[in-house]
Formats: structure tokens, sequence, C-alpha cells
């Protein structure tokens, strides 16, 4: 009995990619912020910015050198048209991708939005010991992600392995 884990709160910092949305109307950063906090993690920070590569980069890179922020979930710019540049902003500062993530979301996001899947560049990786989510801009994408994918592996109680678990040898060399 004495091998009960217990939860480890983490602090996320969520970014809305979006030309047109206002905190009033933004859906997807709230359904994230409402799961993370639900999930018993705090939302250390939540921002939106628009479409701008260099903005989306920007604002990421302030919360890599944050030792405060363990995660950072954005969400929106991952399509294809010309304004969509998260991809584009995001794979520079990472150290490592994790390929499984967007692998596995297209096959989750597959089975509710068929061939419409191949159009989401949703990725993820890590950056200084931060593990960072990058999620179409719909609230089904967000939720689908956040339940299907990012949740569990942000519990270190998720076995057989999760992401947490492996946080304090990520700055390893």
């Amino acid at each position: 009995m004495g091998t009960e884990k217990h939860f480890i709160p983490l602090n996320i910092a969520i970014l809305v990619v979006s030309d047109s949305r206002t905190e009033a109307d933004d859906v997807s950063g709230k359904v994230l912020a409402e799961r993370v906090t639900e999930a018993g993690h705090h939302v250390s920070e939540k921002k939106i910015v628009p479409d701008n590569i260099h903005q989306i980069r920007a604002a990421v890179s302030n919360w890599i050198i944050d030792d405060a922020v363990n995660v950072i979930i954005s969400t929106g710019g991952t399509g294809v048209t010309g304004r969509d540049g998260t991809p584009e902003a995001i794979l520079p500062l990472l150290d490592k991708t994790l390929d499984g993530f967007g692998e596995t979301f297209r096959m989750l996001s597959y089975q509710e939005i068929k061939t419409s899947t191949i159009q989401s560049r949703a990725l993820a990786g890590v950056a200084n010991a931060t593990y960072i989510f990058c999620l179409p801009g719909s609230s089904g994408a967000c939720r689908l992600a956040w339940d299907g994918l990012i949740n569990a592996q942000l519990d270190h109680r998720t076995r057989p392995c999760n992401l947490v678990q492996l946080m304090p040898r990520l700055m390893e060399s």
C-alpha cells in the first residue's frame, strides 16, 4: 500500500494562435484551460497571439526559458493555409520531437473526421526540459488531444510510462 503514487501538478501555459479570436470568444483555449484545471494542473499563463511565426516563437521562447513552466500547449495555426505557421515557429525551438504524438493524434482524429485529418500538422516535442504540444485550433481537436493523449502522459501515475517521470532526466547530456 505504501507504493501508491500521488498526483504531481504541473504548470501549463496555453497559447491560442488566431488572427480573429479574443478572450471573449476563444473556445479552444478555454477548453484546454478547463481540462488542465480539472486534471489538477495549474494554468500558469494563457495568451492569444496572431498567426505570425515571430510572435508565436517569441511567446513560446519566453515560456521555454521560464523554469516555472513545465508544459506549453498551443492551439491553432497547424493547418495548411498561408497563415498557418505554428509548426514552422515551433520546430526550430525543439531539442527533440515526439513524432508519435502527431501520428497518434491523427489516428484518433481519423475516427472522427476521416480523411480530413491529413490537413493537421499537430506536433509535440521538448525544448529546455519543457514539453510542447501544438494542436489544431478547433475545440474538438483540443478535447481529443487532451482526453486521448496529453492528460494521461502528464500524469506520472500512468503506466507503463509517461512524460512526467522523464522530466528529471530531460537535461541530461
